[in-house]
């Protein structure tokens, strides 16, 4: 699809209503600019450099790494382990999992070296 269409097809939801002036313009400057870099990476980028802590952890270091890949405190992600193994065992089975098959964050990422 031609620019000057999408173009034309953010003027129409704008002047619909469906979109506001803040999020036509940013919808504009994405089209203009190219993708706004804003936003935080996907969620993928953030799941494949995810490593185990070496500073914050108390056990193996799992919940200090996803609250690092997160941005959500490491006791909240302790806390919601401790539910999960009191709820069936399966926050238990997790941690273990993730301690045996996610590399500390001393290890280098595949492909560099």
């Amino acid at each position: 699809m031609a620019l000057i269409d999408e173009l034309g097809k953010l003027k129409d939801l704008h002047d619909q209503g469906v979109l506001d002036d803040a999020e036509f313009a940013r919808a504009k400057a994405r089209l203009l600019d190219g993708p706004d870099t804003a936003f935080p990476p996907p969620p993928l980028a953030a799941f494949s450099s995810f490593r185990r802590s070496t500073q914050d952890r108390w056990l193996g270091g799992v919940c200090g790494g996803i609250a690092r890949s997160s941005g959500i405190d490491s006791w909240l992600w302790r806390l919601l382990t401790v539910l999960l193994s009191l709820w069936g065992g399966a926050g238990l089975l997790v941690y273990v999992l993730l301690w045996i098959f996610v590399p500390d964050d001393s290890a280098p990422v595949s492909g560099t070296r």
